[in-house]
């Protein structure tokens, strides 16, 4: 019994471990916009949202229940099934935080758990129907559904502020975003905080502490609230730099529409019982924000490496969370084995983020992944500038010269090499006058009010014309 206690009791510090990571990791979709727009400053935004997302995992237990009662049979279950699983969801929350890349926490501890239970009971454990009606089927459509809305809702904002006041336009949608995001920090609370205390509650219930079918205690709630608010807080500002500037610019009507749109979907999602994935709900509603604002682009190699880590989150969580059960499978030996691998993996992870470091005080720098060209509009921008001002003109000599004139260089003609006598008769030839004035029309403009005279045929000697002085 002592044995089970102390398992059990390691199962919930590490789903609460699980919903600090949640919480940081997923601040970018509450935030990231406000604070790109720079609607709100950055510690104040996470602030606010830490205090929403506790306030919303009270308002509802749909979710929780899902998982606790839906996703897997109880009866297969231990309380190191629980374990492995989360093992598997914060070392993928964790590797993805790294590289900046807003992937889905409630994937991967659905990812974990699934894996950790095949491993243990097999895939009769696994209930097919509730993964594909409320995970995958809500996973494919949300961020496509909130898109949608989003470039619609961008799209109108623009049109009705249109004859409006700039200034004031924007001072209103500032406001009307800061509300949004505080909708969707009550919205996340409501939805992934909830994931957690679904976790620790089927615990709760493979270890016998509660009845099968039960909802999760007051202290779960109370916790699994704590546990997000407090990694909310910390700021997740590598995925926050990601999702609010490398992703696509935006304005503050974009940034209003896209958190709108993104608090009605997930608030429409946690009442309905599904566990969607906040992340590729405020996805999708950015891109949808982007293209919806004429001009707007939207970086498709960013948003290409979303959806691969998407596509992966799942199953990779499931592999790490089969080969920790099948460790913790070899006895309490294992358990530790795998309880020390955890920590020393998470410890590498953080050090490696210490080579560069993101916070509050440069968060809104543009990430590597900006700098990748922006695209059509971009292009065709460049192609209609007009052309940088012409140099200044340059003398060209005739070709049968191997060298310049002397008195075009204004010096004395043995600084060049040609022989004196040639320069030293008096200019009174026809052609050398020709030559001359052609080569100081070419270097002096003549005056806008004066008509130019051919020197080849004027009447007038051209030792008159040009004084011989101006040969040196």
């Amino acid at each position: 019994m002592e044995s089970f206690s102390l398992i059990l009791a390691i199962v919930v510090i590490t789903a609460l471990a699980f919903d600090f990571t949640n919480g940081f990791h997923d601040t970018a979709n509450a935030m990231a916009t406000t604070i790109s727009t720079g609607a709100l400053k950055p510690k104040v935004a996470v602030a606010m949202s830490a205090a929403l997302n506790l306030v919303g995992a009270f308002l509802s237990v749909e979710v929780a229940n899902t998982i606790s009662k839906g996703l897997v049979d109880e009866a297969g279950i231990r309380p190191e099934v629980i374990f492995a699983a989360l093992v598997g969801a914060i070392l993928w929350n964790l590797l993805t935080w790294l590289v900046g890349l807003p992937s889905s926490s409630s994937h991967a501890l659905m990812g974990g758990l699934i894996g950790a239970t095949v491993a243990s009971a097999g895939f009769g454990a696994v209930h097919g129907g509730v993964l594909v009606t409320k995970v995958m089927i809500p996973a494919v459509a949300a961020p496509v559904v909130a898109g949608v809305a989003a470039l619609a809702a961008t799209r109108l904002s623009y049109t009705i502020g249109a004859k409006s006041d700039g200034k004031a336009a924007e001072k209103g949608h500032r406001a009307g975003q800061i509300a949004s995001a505080g909708l969707v920090s009550l919205a996340h609370g409501t939805n992934d905080a909830q994931k957690t205390m679904g976790i620790i509650t089927l615990a709760l219930i493979a270890g016998g502490a509660i009845a099968p079918g039960s909802n999760p205690p007051t202290w779960v709630i109370l916790s699994a609230g704590l546990a997000i608010a407090l990694g909310t807080y910390i700021g997740g500002w590598r995925i926050i730099r990601t999702m609010g500037t490398g992703l696509t610019d935006l304005q503050p009507q974009q940034g209003f529409a896209a958190q709108t749109s993104s608090a009605a979907a997930i608030l429409a999602s946690s009442h309905l019982g599904f566990s969607l994935s906040t992340t590729h709900v405020v996805s999708g509603s950015v891109m949808g924000a982007g293209l919806g604002r004429k001009g707007g682009v939207v970086r498709w190699s960013t948003a290409g490496r979303m959806a691969i880590a998407w596509v992966l989150t799942l199953p990779a969580a499931a592999l790490v969370g089969a080969g920790a059960e099948a460790v913790t499978g070899l006895g309490d030996w294992g358990t530790a084995l795998v309880a020390v691998f955890l920590v020393a993996s998470s410890a590498a992870i953080w050090k490696i983020s210490r080579r560069q470091v993101v916070d509050h005080t440069n968060v809104t720098a543009a990430p590597a992944a900006s700098e990748e060209p922006a695209g059509v509009v971009t292009q065709a921008i460049a192609a209609v500038a007009p052309p940088p001002s012409a140099p200044a003109p340059v003398l060209e000599f005739p070709a049968q010269a191997t060298q310049p004139p002397a008195h075009a260089l204004n010096v004395p003609a043995q600084a060049v090499g040609s022989p004196a006598p040639a320069l030293a008769a008096p200019i009174g030839a026809a052609p050398a006058a020709a030559l001359l004035a052609e080569d100081l029309a070419a270097t002096i403009p003549a005056p806008a009010s004066a008509p130019r005279t051919d020197p080849a045929s004027s009447a007038t000697p051209a030792s008159a014309a040009v004084p011989p002085s101006a040969a040196v």
